[in-house]
């Protein structure tokens, strides 16, 4: 949950560290974007690394890596060197996800995959979703840096636990040389991949000679990661695992899944205080019901998901997200706190009921000796998803805003019948400029709200247009 929760807790503090560091916008925005760059980078060095020294002994390394460069994320006295601490941050972060995922799946017997799976699926997602909550809180209250401190005591138990109670390793370990082209070509790929997406949306996306240069460089080292990896002995990813059929198919749910479930935790905020009016404190209490439907659907299955085919669960969960993302595209400004709530229940139990049989499914038919690799594509890809999801999320609203804006400002006239009556006769018959600037806001509101609703519609036919591929999966055998 520490790895998962650095996603979105350092968010909020962002405009306090631009203060601090005296800097401009698109500057701090680096400390988001070198944490999420590395990590994608070296997540597939983590099968190499594992089978060189270890799981065990190379999860508390980036265990006490990960905690150390938060404690240095906490007290940099430049952007600079926040931004270096960061990026090592999210090196040693990387690791935590596939290989506490593989030392669960290695302790548990198979038909206790469901719970280990429930329990690790409950830090992982859990941790976005509380993120900008406690980053509020704890920017409010101390200072931005406690966003960094909280995870030094985490870390430290952690560390201890690992340490004492995890089983020693016991899985051969490869003498194999490390795959230098096929790293560098694939961290070419996702480091230019990760930069398109993120100054995509500032430098006007395919207008900017910088964004045409990164996705060239993007597709360069995709084509040779792809080709070196399926002709090499012993490439840095075994392409060769995408052969079983669960596992290629359980990556693109991975991808659909990242796509779906993170924008609206990213949306729902700017939505009700930008357009709404609500306080930083009461987005974050609306928010956290999202927590509690996760936590429920996580909780539940992990007791009776291994008496259920887990291809009925992922249905369910695609279903629980593409319903309230329906109703939610037929919204309006005075929606109220209930159907906020109520939507944010069912997505947040939709979403535990895909991660859960999802991890289960995936690897149920794969080689138990690939796991480690296996798992870290798998987390590279979600990953990957919800960074293409939240990109593609920001464009439509910020384009269907603008197109919908220039639309409305045509009908606003005073020989439109409309504004013959009150409250819109008031703005246009005084003429006056505060309420030309009112009616100005009121059409900018508007249009922002068509951009939020037109996510929230798509949202809602990708998941029903993911439905029938759940059952393309084939049923783990039974213990």
């Amino acid at each position: 949950m520490i790895y998962s929760i650095d996603w979105t807790i350092a968010a909020v503090a962002l405009p306090h560290m631009q203060g601090t560091f005296s800097t401009t916008q698109d500057q701090i925005a680096w400390v988001m974007t070198s944490y999420i760059v590395v990590s994608a980078i070296v997540l597939p060095t983590t099968g190499w690394l594992s089978n060189t020294f270890g799981r065990k002994r190379l999860f508390l390394i980036a265990i006490a890596g990960f905690t150390f460069f938060s404690f240095l994320c906490g007290a940099a006295n430049s952007l600079q060197t926040e931004i270096l601490f960061r990026a090592l941050q999210g090196c040693f972060g990387a690791f935590l996800l596939p290989l506490s995922q593989a030392l669960l799946l290695d302790s548990y017997p198979p038909e206790e995959h469901a719970r280990a799976t429930a329990l690790w699926g409950l830090g992982v997602i859990f941790g976005p979703v509380i993120g900008p909550t406690v980053g509020g809180y704890l920017t409010e209250l101390y200072d931005w840096r406690w966003v960094f401190y909280i995870n030094v005591p985490v870390g430290i138990i952690a560390y201890l636990g690992g340490l004492f109670f995890l089983p020693a390793d016991n899985q051969e370990r490869a003498k194999t040389r490390f795959d230098a082209f096929g790293f560098l070509a694939l961290a070419m790929s996702v480091g230019c991949f990760q930069l398109l997406l993120d100054r995509g949306e500032r430098q006007d996306w395919f207008e900017a000679i910088e964004i045409q240069i990164e996705a060239g460089l993007c597709l360069l080292g995709l084509y040779l990661f792809v080709v070196h990896s399926l002709s090499s002995r012993a490439p840095i990813v075994n392409l060769r695992l995408m052969a079983d059929r669960n596992y290629s198919l359980g990556m693109l749910f991975a991808f659909i899944y990242g796509m779906l479930t993170l924008p609206p935790m990213i949306l729902l905020p700017p939505f009700m205080s930008g357009l709404q009016g609500y306080p930083v404190s009461t987005v974050g209490l609306l928010m956290s019901p999202r927590g509690l439907g996760l936590m429920v659907a996580m909780l539940v299955l992990g007791r009776i998901g291994g008496r259920i085919d887990p291809r009925l669960t992922l249905f369910a969960g695609f279903l629980m997200i593409g319903v309230p993302s329906w109703y939610m595209a037929g919204w309006n400004l005075d929606v109220g706190p209930f159907e906020i709530i109520w939507t944010s229940v069912v997505q947040g139990i939709g979403a535990g009921s895909i991660i859960v049989p999802l991890g289960a499914l995936t690897f149920a038919t794969l080689d138990q000796r690939h796991r480690t690799e296996a798992a870290s594509m798998w987390n590279l890809v979600r990953s990957a998803g919800s960074g293409i999801g939240i990109s593609v999320a920001v464009f439509i609203v910020a384009r269907v805003s603008s197109v919908t804006r220039s639309e409305l400002v045509e009908n606003v006239s005073p020989f439109n019948a409309a504004y013959k009556y009150w409250p819109l006769s008031d703005l246009v018959s005084s003429g006056s400029p505060h309420h030309l600037a009112q009616l100005d806001d009121l059409v900018s509101r508007q249009a922002q709200l068509i951009g939020y609703l037109e996510v929230f519609q798509l949202t809602a036919i990708a998941s029903f247009v993911t439905l029938p591929l759940v059952f393309l999966l084939a049923r783990p055998k039974p213990a």
